[in-house]
């Protein structure tokens, strides 16, 4: 038995000493890890990644760990932000990419990839079966996107419409906690649009969405601002709408409460289609896109019309037009209930009249 015991640390000697003597002649201890754990680092960082740069510097490491970062394993777990290809960066190479990891099965490539083909690159048909494709996943973005383009009836005639599956998109959307989906899904009770007319039905959502708007405001604010939120915590359950009113006048009375909304996060998505948009403008290549052609009028939304006249116009100024009640909502709290008339009309008005 000692004999075993020698021999065996003798073998331990040996390996730890041909360890140490490859570790001096400078080769690479990497090479010896199984590819099944590397495969697992770089799934790890597929999907944590903070934009596709950190991603895609990995790829010009080295031959082993390019041939690896593009196995299905690896690119089905890319994130949103491995995924969230700049406009100005766009490119047959970033196109390739996307393609590679929706066909690995990444869900945010889908609809990253869907809202880009859709709106972007005229190909409708291709790009709603992505979205869709997303949507089947439960993904939320795409849940209520697909809600959008039903309640517009994106990519066709207005007879391309289906109310009845938009609000089961905004529903489902909802019950994995899509504010703008519950407040979309209000709105469809308080009209009667798609769904029969239910005023309990729809305060009842209208007023859970507010609170949870204000939750995620309060989350994000000062400690200032919190102690006026608990002051007025019983404003949200007094919270009541009015039929056919503007949807954004709803919401004024929270600017009143103490709370500053601040714009909505972004989705990498339609940042795209802003600065894509954008770049169209500028470079006058596209004008008809452009110009004639409207986007949303939500400074976060990105979203273009098409076909003429599709997005709902402001009931109060019929100058700015939006894609969905959401974004209306969002856009009167931050930005239009300080343009919208009657007030720049009256300001006119008594500045025409010498006052």
């Amino acid at each position: 038995m000692m004999e075993r015991r020698d021999e065996r640390d003798a073998g331990d000697m040996v390996g730890r000493k041909r360890l140490r003597l490859s570790s001096d002649e400078g080769s690479d201890l990497f090479d010896s890890l199984p590819d099944d754990i590397v495969l697992l680092v770089l799934a790890k960082l597929s999907s944590s990644a903070r934009s596709p740069r950190d991603f895609i510097n990995v790829l010009s490491t080295c031959t082993r760990l390019n041939r690896l970062a593009l196995q299905p394993a690896v690119l089905k777990e890319a994130g949103t932000n491995t995924v969230a290809v700049r406009a100005k960066n766009w490119s047959d190479s970033a196109h390739r990419f996307l393609k590679q990891c929706v066909r690995a099965g990444s869900t945010e490539a889908t609809y990253f990839l869907g809202m880009i083909r859709f709106y972007c690159m005229e190909g409708r048909k291709f790009g709603a079966a992505l979205i869709a494709k997303a949507a089947i996943r439960n993904h939320v973005p795409a849940l209520y996107s697909l809600a959008i383009m039903q309640f517009n009836g994106s990519g066709g005639d207005k007879s391309s419409k289906d109310l009845l599956a938009g609000c089961a998109l905004c529903a489902r959307a909802g019950d994995l906690g899509h504010i703008d989906s519950i407040r979309e899904l209000g709105y469809c009770y308080q009209d009667g649009y798609g769904v029969p007319r239910n005023l309990k039905g729809a305060r009842s959502l209208l007023t859970r969405a507010a609170a949870m708007e204000v939750a995620c405001c309060v989350r994000a604010s000062s400690e200032d601002v919190i102690r006026k939120c608990e002051t007025r915590l019983d404003a949200i359950m007094s919270f009541k709408t009015v039929p056919g009113a503007n949807p954004g006048l709803g919401h004024a009375y929270w600017a009143g409460s103490g709370l500053q909304f601040s714009p909505r996060e972004t989705h990498p998505a339609n940042r795209f289609l802003l600065e894509w948009f954008a770049i169209q403008a500028d470079s006058g290549s596209d004008p008809g896109r452009v110009g004639g052609v409207k986007l949303c009028s939500d400074l976060n939304c990105g979203r273009s019309e098409t076909r003429e006249n599709e997005f709902r116009r402001c009931s109060g100024c019929a100058n700015v037009r939006y894609c969905s009640r959401g974004c209306q909502a969002h856009d009167w709290k931050v930005r239009h209930k300080f343009e919208c008339s009657p007030m720049p009309q009256l300001v006119h008005h008594a500045v025409d009249e010498g006052f």
